[in-house]
Order: structure tokens, then sequence, then C-alpha cells
């Protein structure tokens, strides 16, 4: 049996978390709601559970304009062409970088947790994130560095 190479695990588990992620916040343009109304949410028969008072600001950026899902949907995209990788970024620091993409994973996380669409692929950013971090700790290196290694002028 090989070795588990942490940051392939988490490049995979990372590419279907943003292309869900993307998916969800395109669903959440047409169906808006705020995850966390339950917790302080009014039970009203009719109308269902209403969120409170005090989540007036997430309301207002998740329902009625949808903020956090367009900033999602352009988070995921930009993780997108980070990882897959566009052509003007491979071979690059940027792309080689695990801090840029555990950074980039935690925020898409931060985001898509706030709307109901997006709580799967926050789970998964989060994991991939994880990912990214026990490959820096166990010292592993892309590729693309290896390969670069003893060049002085190129990435």
């Amino acid at each position: 049996m090989g070795n588990l190479i942490w940051h392939e695990y988490a490049r995979y588990v990372a590419l279907s978390a943003t292309v869900y992620t993307i998916w969800a916040s395109f669903w959440g343009f047409y169906f808006r709601k705020f995850f966390f109304d339950f917790v302080n949410g009014i039970l009203r028969n009719p109308g269902g559970l209403q969120p409170a008072n005090s989540d007036s600001f997430f309301v207002a950026i998740i329902v009625k304009a949808p903020v956090v899902q367009i900033l999602s949907m352009i988070l995921g995209f930009v993780y997108l062409a980070l990882d897959y990788p566009a052509p003007f970024v491979k071979n690059t620091a940027i792309h080689r970088s695990f801090p840029i993409r555990i950074v980039l994973l935690l925020l898409q996380a931060f985001l898509a947790i706030l709307f109901y669409q997006g709580t799967n692929g926050a789970l998964y950013s989060f994991i991939a994130a994880c990912c990214y971090i026990r490959a820096q700790m166990l010292g592993e290196i892309m590729p693309e560095a290896k390969d670069n290694k003893g060049r002085g002028e190129k990435a």
C-alpha cells in the first residue's frame, strides 16, 4: 500500500466543493433563505419559521439582495481558476501555494454556510482546507514545484 498524498486528495475534494458551491449559489439566487434563521426564529401559523429582528443584517444580504450568493459564486470561480488551473496561473507561485488555497477555502466555507443551499459545499470546503493543512504540516510540495527546482528565473 502506498502513502496518501494529502494535497492531491484535498485538490479533488476542493474541486468538488467549489463546483457544488457555485451550483448552490446559483440556486440561492432563486430560493433565498438564511440558513441560521432557526436559531432566533419565531414560529408562526400560518407563515412558518420567520427570522428574528436581530437577524435583519443577514436577511438583507442574503434574502433581499443576494450579495452573499454573488460573492460565493465569484470566489468559487476564482478558486476554480486557481485549482484547475487557468493558463495564466499555471506554474506560478500562487498556483503552488497551500496557504492561499487554505485561506480561499475557509473564506468559501464561511460564505457558503450563510445561505441554505451552500451548507454541504461549506462542509466539503472546510474538509479540503483541513486536508491542505495536513499536507503542509507533512511538508508536501506540488509536482510543479519539484520540476522548477534550481531554475532561477522561472516560477
